[in-house]
């Protein structure tokens, strides 16, 4: 498949598992800023990062022809990434954005070497990437080397799901190393693929979880015996934030058709982690809106430095790569998902405590059985940590490169430590499914609506009724892993 010229969410969601095609226009672009590049450098004057040293060393002027060894100098140098390694499928983001960003145009690099991140991607080559070391300012330097060293054979990687070195996987996919020229060193290691790919999954994840936390919440809501008069359109007339509206009309559909709602409520009011959802999961939705049109106006832009302007007739050293927008966005989405699991461990704990005709605890015979007791202990548990994940990383900055970097923006942590709120999130959701399951029980013989019953007998054959104690552990395992289904497959 072609990548088209403006990339979307939606179409990176879509996309992996096929191949990565440059298009005809984006490789003419590529060889057309590459040749005035050549040129430009025949008139011998000076221009950072091309021919001369990097950071502080802007200044130190480097021979033509030793301007090859200076940009696998600069990958080899900037290759000391520590920590976790990136999962693959992150890593395959990052290949996909460096190629699209790549291809703009604008980064002085020889259509060979887009294209050998692009064989990278359709062989299943994965350079090994580690998690810890870019500031999110001179561009994602540290990951960034790490995904660029096989281009010349060095590094290691996952290929056919074994880890070995660079050499050895391009060997095995009669591929040759590519020795690096004048800027594309460079090229590739300026950039924002490293917090933008984290972003990607993050919002790919965002976008499934959100719609999970109003069904689950819906069949919660069923199973607590509460009211649907909160989702009614009127009350979201005169308050129309478009995150609101959305959640309100998809739980009052869900609740469409229940029997439990037409039966006589004692309650005049239902604690806010019910009557609010569609005011705390739609401001979440409208976070999720504003940060995924950030991100793909960052995964469509040239984030590189400096910036070959063949069109202009310049070459201009900016600050493109700093990751200020993404690192405020990161943060912010890390909050806005969050509360998701703030306001569905809520419910889980309403759930569990014995009202509304309940048993407590979920626990047929409570006192010889403990039911889910931990499991709320648990969903606690995992919201704590979330709330400690929330600390911003964007309000910090350390000097670098001796203080020529003297202001960074942390994008790179606050982007990882996001994936680790959207995978907690989904936890959380998880317990409160198991929970919600539980509790509707307690309700038969009365049916819920036609979606969540298609809902529940889906996940029933995954995790079943809980007559008696028994390794939570499992249940709540499986409950993660069905919220990975495709939930439009499961109630239509």
């Amino acid at each position: 498949m072609k990548l088209p010229e403006h990339i979307s969410i939606d179409f990176l969601n879509a996309f992996d598992g096929n191949s990565l095609e440059l298009s005809n226009l984006a490789e003419e672009r590529i060889a057309i800023n590459r040749n005035y590049l050549e040129e430009i450098l025949k008139n011998g004057a000076t221009y950072y990062g091309i021919n001369t040293g990097f950071g502080s060393l802007c200044n130190v002027r480097i021979k033509d022809d030793e301007l090859a060894q200076l940009q696998e100098n600069l990958v080899c140098s900037h290759a000391c990434g520590m920590g976790d390694e990136v999962p693959e499928d992150i890593v395959r983001l990052m290949l996909a954005l460096k190629v699209h960003g790549l291809s703009q145009g604008y980064s002085g690099v020889r259509p060979a070497i887009v294209q050998r991140l692009a064989d990278f991607y359709n062989a299943g080559i994965h350079p090994v990437v580690y998690e810890l070391g870019s500031l999110g300012a001179s561009g994602d330097l540290a990951p960034l080397a790490h995904l660029c060293l096989p281009l010349f054979g060095k590094g290691e990687v996952h290929y056919k799901g074994v880890r070995m070195t660079a050499s050895a996987a391009l060997a095995k996919a009669g591929l040759e190393p590519i020795a690096l020229s004048a800027k594309e060193g460079l090229a590739l290691l300026n950039g924002t693929q490293f917090m933008s790919s984290y972003m990607v999954w993050s919002l790919m994840a965002a976008q499934r979880l959100q719609v999970w936390a109003d069904v689950i919440g819906a069949m919660s809501a069923d199973a607590f015996m509460a009211k649907d008069e909160p989702f009614k359109h009127p009350i979201h007339r005169v308050r129309p934030h478009k995150g609101q509206i959305a959640t309100a009309q998809r739980i009052l559909s869900l609740l469409q058709g229940s029997d439990i709602q037409q039966l006589k409520k004692e309650q005049v009011q239902d604690p806010y982690s019910f009557r609010c959802m569609p005011q705390v999961h739609g401001a979440t939705k409208d976070v999720v809106d504003t940060v995924t049109n950030v991100v793909e106006t960052e995964i469509n832009s040239v984030t590189d430095n400096p910036i070959v302007f063949h069109d202009e007739d310049a070459i201009m050293s900016g600050g493109n790569f700093h990751g200020q927008i993404l690192a405020l966005h990161a943060d912010f989405l890390a909050i806005a998902m969050a509360e998701l699991a703030n306001i569905s461990e809520r419910r889980t704990y309403l759930l569990v405590s014995g009202q509304r005709s309940l048993p407590p605890f979920l626990a047929p015979a409570a006192g010889l059985n403990s039911g889910f007791m931990i499991a709320q202990y648990t969903a606690a548990a995992i919201v704590s940590q979330n709330k400690q994940y929330c600390t911003p990383a964007s309000v910090d900055s350390i000097v670098s490169s001796n203080g020529q970097e003297d202001h960074v923006s942390m994008g790179a942590n606050a982007a990882t430590k996001l994936r680790k709120v959207i995978k907690n999130v989904q936890r959380v959701l998880a317990i409160e499914l198991l929970t919600a399951a539980q509790a509707l029980e307690f309700r038969r013989p009365h049916q819920s609506s036609l979606a969540i019953e298609k809902l529940w007998t889906a996940f029933r054959k995954e995790a079943s009724f809980m007559a008696s104690d028994e390794v939570l552990h499992d249940k709540l395992m499986a409950a993660e892993r069905f919220l990975d289904k495709d939930l439009n497959a499961i109630i239509g």
